[in-house]
Order: C-alpha cells, then structure tokens, then sequence
C-alpha cells in the first residue's frame, strides 16, 4: 500500500496530489512546429495568440505571477490578512475576482460567475484596514494534518487503485470556511483568495529556498517567502476543449478530493449549487475526469493515451483532467469545478474505444452513445464534488 504524506513526492492525484508534475511523461505541450519540415523551429513567427489572445498559441492567463511551465510552478504575491475577532495571521493569495477592472489591473481571472456563488457559507466577508490590511470576519484552516491516501486493491495488481481505501485531507477549513471573500468596503466584488498559512508569523514561514514545513502550510506550496511577498505552487495539467493547460487546485467541498488533490477541505464550498453548468444564475462550470482511464503499460513505458484517477493513484502523473470554458476560449468560465466523474463501460473496453479524451463535447458524445456512465453505470452527470481550480496557462 502507498501512504502519500506532506512533502513526499509519491504520486500525483486528482487535480494533483504531489508537489510536482512530470509534464514530458504526459506529453501535453505541443510539439515544434519545425517537426516534419527542413528548417529550425527559429524560422517560424510568434504564435497567433501573441496578436488576439483568442487564436491559436501560448498564454499565460493568470498574469498576476511569474509562471516556470518547465517545472509547473506559479509564484504569486504573498498577502497577510488578519481573523477580525482574534487577529491571528492569515496568509492568501488571490486569483480570481468578479471585478473586470481589477481583474485587469491585478493580472487576474475575471470570473463573473462567482457573484452566484454568494449564499450562506459559501462567500466569508472582509474589509480593508488604512494601510491595506484585508480583516476576514470568519474562516480558519488547521494546515497540521498529514495528507494520506492509500490505493484502493494495492495488494491485487489487476484490480482497480480508485477509489483509494484509506483518505484524509492534509488541511481542514473550519465550517465557515470557503476561498471565496467578498470586500464590503470594496465594491461589494468577490475575490477568489485561498489560504495557504494561518495562524503563524512571518518568521516560521521562512522557506524561501524550500524545504517547507506542510504542517505550517498547503500542500501545493512549493517556497514560501513572506520577505518577499512571494510564494511559489505547483501547478496541474490538464485540456480545456483540447488545448493543454496548467491550472491550480487549492480547495474542494468534500474531504475525498480535498485528499486526492492536496488541497484544502473547504465545507463552506458546500452551499453552492452543483449540476447547474452554464444555466442562469449558476457559479460552476464542469470538470470532467474518469475512474478507470488508460494507464502505462509498465512502469518504465508511458502510454501515450495515459489519463484518470486510477493511473494517478498508481503513481504515473496528473489524472489529465478536462475543462470546460476557460478564459479566450469560452464566456463561461469560473474557478469553481462540478465535478462530471466517468466510468469506461466494459463494452467501451472492449472495443478499444478507451483512449486519452481532451474535450468536453467529445466526452459528451461518447456519454450519449453509452460507452462512458457514471461510476457504477449510474447516470452521468455531477458527483456533488467542487473543486478550486483557478485556470493559470493555455499552451495552444
């Protein structure tokens, strides 16, 4: 059985589980445009995207960082905000925001969507002191937890890994806690801002170099330098209407992917309306992912068709999820993922119609012709599950 802790590179899970990804074994980026011609990639011109960030080509879509897609990192501000009641330190990034001007100036995502998003739970409150200063009124996270997760039939080679037999989430929100802020004294716009330290000062999160200490910190925390304002977070990888791309999961409403992924367990994430998609007044838009995807053949041979949650609990890299509308490409985008879990049917199987799936309306379609169920042959459709997975890079 594999036991994956704090800081132990093990294997990557859900929208990532380890600190790290193997971008070359999974084989997302593009491919020079050089392949299969007589003259060096040098002689070809800037991507489209470079003049209408809508074409074709490169883009970094969460400017608001520095991004390193070799390694699969983003380092972004690092703020200090403060509990209102108790003044302990609450230490946040923001990465989204139902502000279009703010969203322009700061580098961020505009996610009109999540103005629906505020019922209940699902939105905490702040305000802003004179110097700055963000005073949340309510949300803490315990960060002192170990993340486990043990693969589900480890001691049966031939028998499915997910779901995983044994879980727990490596940081726990209290029950008033979502990522989600709304500034009262702001504009009354929400803001996408997780919290990846609490309760500690500036000089036990001294890891500029690394090395963190991820019972002080989120698992996806790769550096933390509160001297600098910067902390550095491993990314996922994943297709968005068959485009590859990077983006980064914090939280999710349920302890099961709040494990798999190494994020945050965030109830109040829970108030928010699933199975809802692009209709009106809805906060999410759909993930797709799968139980039972191809995985390698051996452990030294990567299979190009590679993707799901069983291969990602294996240890092979990112399940290789799909998005759905995402900034340039669709309107519809929010940080906010419904969960669409899929289960290969045998006779798919069989027929060798299992393969690496990149789009939405291609899995829809397989959906609709029977080869892909829910887990279980139940009906497709939402799990229940969210997870926070602001959108950080298209490569195409």
């Amino acid at each position: 059985m594999s036991h994956v802790s704090k800081g132990v590179l093990a294997c990557a899970l859900f929208c990532l589980g380890a600190s790290t990804i193997v971008i070359a074994d999974d084989d997302i980026q593009p491919a020079p445009a050089s392949i299969g011609t007589d003259i060096p990639v040098t002689y070809f011109g800037p991507p489209p995207s470079t003049v209408a960030p809508e074409l074709i080509g490169d883009l970094q879509l969460l400017t608001a960082g520095q991004l390193d897609d070799e390694a699969g990192t983003i380092t972004l501000p690092l703020y200090r905000g403060e509990l209102f009641e108790t003044g302990e330190a609450v230490w946040y990034i923001v990465t989204d925001t139902t502000d279009p001007e703010a969203a322009k100036a700061l580098g961020l995502n505009h996610a009109s969507k999540l103005s629906y998003a505020d019922n209940d739970r699902a939105v905490r409150s702040a305000v802003t002191e004179q110097d700055g200063t963000l005073r949340f009124m309510a949300g803490s996270v315990d960060f002192s937890p170990e993340r486990v997760v043990v693969a589900g039939n480890a001691d049966n080679p031939s028998a499915a890994p997910f779901p995983p037999a044994e879980f727990q989430p490596g940081s726990v929100g209290d029950e008033l806690y979502s990522p989600l802020v709304k500034i009262l004294d702001a504009g009354g716009h929400i803001y996408n801002a997780p919290i990846v330290a609490f309760g500690v000062e500036a000089d036990a999160l001294d890891f500029c170099e690394g090395d963190v200490d991820y019972s002080l910190v989120h698992d996806k925390v790769v550096s933390i330098c509160p001297a600098e304002g910067t902390v550095t977070l491993s990314l996922t990888s994943g297709f968005s209407f068959a485009r590859p791309v990077l983006y980064l999961s914090t939280d999710a409403n349920d302890p099961l992917p709040a494990a798999l992924e190494g994020a945050t367990f965030a109830p109040g994430l829970r108030d928010i309306n699933v199975g809802n998609d692009d209709s009106l007044f809805s906060a999410v838009e759909r993930l797709f992912t799968f139980v039972n995807g191809p995985s390698n053949v051996a452990a030294d041979q990567v299979n190009p068709q590679r993707q799901g949650l069983g291969s990602a609990v294996l240890g092979e890299g990112s399940p290789l999820n799909v998005l759905g509308g995402i900034p340039t490409i669709a309107t519809d985008y929010s940080p906010l993922w419904d969960l669409n879990v899929g289960e290969w049917t045998q006779l798919a199987i069989d027929r060798n119609y299992r393969s690496r799936l990149t789009e939405e309306f291609q899995i829809l379609g397989l959906v609709q012709r029977g080869f892909i169920t829910a887990p279980g042959g139940g009906t497709y459709g939402s799990s229940g599950f969210i997870v926070n997975c602001p959108i950080v890079h298209r490569f195409l």
